[in-house]
């Protein structure tokens, strides 16, 4: 494999993993914690309506947990076309 076509490959899978995670992270934080809030909050969790969770802890709870499943995907993904720190 090229150089070049390596680093494309490279960015491609990275690009892939940032729209994935941004988009779980949308959901969660916007649909879920915003336009459907008044639907989830027929659903209760821990004793507080859904909605109400997901706007106040949910999504802060999910933004660490991409930012944690983005650091391992990346060291593996650094591993894969050896550009990881050594």
């Amino acid at each position: 494999m090229a150089e070049q076509d390596k680093f494309e490959a490279y960015w491609r899978q990275n690009l892939t993993y940032i729209i994935i995670l941004l988009s779980i992270w949308f959901v969660v934080s916007y649909l879920c914690g915003i336009i459907l809030a008044d639907s989830l909050d027929t659903i209760r969790l821990f004793g507080f309506p859904l909605g109400f969770w997901f706007a106040n802890q949910g999504s802060e709870v999910t933004f660490v947990v991409l930012i944690l499943v983005y650091v391992k995907l990346m060291n593996a993904l650094d591993t894969k076309y050896d550009v990881h720190e050594r």
